[in-house]
């Protein structure tokens, strides 16, 4: 993990001021805080991306809907193939809260 060269103090209490937080609206309030929008924006954009490569959309399709470069879109590609499984288990876990909550409906 390329992360481990930056672990420590610093990154733990980043994670667990992340794990922290209790509802859409305090992630809002912190990541309003901590980031810029330019920030914010660039990560939601790269797991969107994901999600549409997990779909097997074309690298056009999503540079078009995204508006992600195509060096963004191979980066996060390369994760999904060799990274540590972090999209895919964020992305089940917001699929299944999605489809809990409609069947809740």
């Amino acid at each position: 993990m390329q992360i481990d060269k930056l672990r420590g103090r610093e990154l733990d209490q980043l994670f667990n001021s992340i794990l922290s937080l209790k509802n859409l609206e305090e992630c809002y309030r912190f990541f309003d805080d901590l980031c810029t929008v330019n920030e914010i924006q660039s990560l939601s954009q790269r797991l969107e991306v994901a999600r549409m490569l997990k779909e097997g959309k074309t690298y056009h399709k999503i540079e078009t809907e995204t508006g992600a470069s195509t060096a963004t879109i191979s980066r996060v590609k390369r994760c999904l193939n060799y990274g540590n499984d972090a999209y895919e288990m964020a992305l089940d876990r917001i699929k299944e809260t999605e489809e809990a909550k409609k069947e809740n409906e």
